[in-house]
């Protein structure tokens, strides 16, 4: 180990603004938004925030940019419970079931369907055996049920028919309690109301909440992430956005990638790893059973697409 690594594992022990360590029976507390210093107290951190300021607003952008470009394992929608391959973004392709809140992949849905009717069975849920609901207002007691439970997809559902409905206040509710439970689509849509102004028109909450869903895996999020980018910072970091949403598997971003290697922003090597990201993605969502199952309308869920 050398000097330098000796006094930072050093430093890193000792409140900055006193100097106690933890050797001294005290806990020291790191920043919350900044990982360079710690201190023994609320009061030691304020005194010693005039000498930090500008180092700390430094590092908290750099440790969100490492977190905002990070690239998702996998896309906000995740695996089908039933086969466990990745569902594909076309929310056409799966749907949600309102008795258990979960997203089922629509050849697992023609899979049982088929077993179902060879045997005469019942129609039911595919993952947990509940009967099908018979009509939309069971589908939304169902909902409710889940949602008191504090399930996050059947809240966002909920604030998904109040805003189809234009009732965006109770939209608003339901989508903010759904996304402090981390729910990404949750986060959209509250992006969709701070942009649209439906209830506060504010661009700073309307790119918190894009962020927010973007490191969770939501490909549009993403791309709206990159295009603000490219209005107000330039191509470098609206690229690195579209890079991560076609690695996702996102048909929007690999077009306007296209179109940025054409104006020489992307260069043929990033432009064809991107290529090759986005078509394993869409890969990764295939099986015999979805290709062979029929078109369907499948779902009571919206995924703002």
């Amino acid at each position: 180990m050398n000097v330098d690594q000796t006094e930072a594992g050093a430093a890193d022990m000792c409140c900055a603004s006193c100097g106690k360590s933890e050797v001294d029976d005290i806990k020291l507390k790191i920043r919350d938004d900044c990982d360079l210093v710690k201190y023994c107290s609320d009061q030691c951190q304020q005194d010693h925030l005039p000498q930090h300021e500008v180092m700390c607003k430094e590092r908290v952008v750099e440790l969100r940019d490492e977190k905002l470009f990070k690239q998702p394992e996998s896309s906000f929608m995740g695996d089908c419970p039933i086969c466990f391959l990745p569902l594909p973004l076309d929310p056409k392709k799966s749907s949600m079931q309102s008795c258990c809140s979960k997203v089922v992949c629509k050849g697992c849905l023609y899979a049982d369907f088929l077993r179902q009717l060879e045997e005469r069975l019942g129609r039911v849920c595919p993952f947990c055996r509940q009967p099908l609901p018979k009509g939309e207002e069971e589908a939304h007691r169902n909902n409710m049920k889940r949602a008191e439970a504090n399930d996050p997809i059947a809240i966002r559902c909920i604030g998904a028919k109040h805003y189809s409905a234009g009732d965006y206040d109770t939209a608003f509710e339901y989508w903010t309690k759904a996304a402090e439970l981390g729910d990404a689509v949750a986060h959209f849509g509250l992006s969709l109301l701070y942009e649209k102004g439906d209830v506060e028109k504010d661009k700073k909450k309307e790119v918190y909440h894009l962020e927010k869903a973007a490191i969770a895996g939501h490909h549009l999020a993403r791309f709206k992430l990159g295009l603000y980018e490219r209005k107000n910072e330039g191509f470098e970091r609206a690229v690195k956005h579209w890079i991560i949403a076609a690695n996702l598997g996102s048909d929007e971003a690999i077009g306007v990638l296209k179109q940025c290697y054409k104006w020489g922003k992307v260069t043929k090597e990033d432009f064809a790893t991107a290529l090759r990201g986005h078509q394993a993605a869409v890969d990764a969502t295939k099986s015999l059973h979805r290709e062979a199952a029929p078109e369907m309308v499948t779902g009571r869920e919206v995924y703002w697409e």
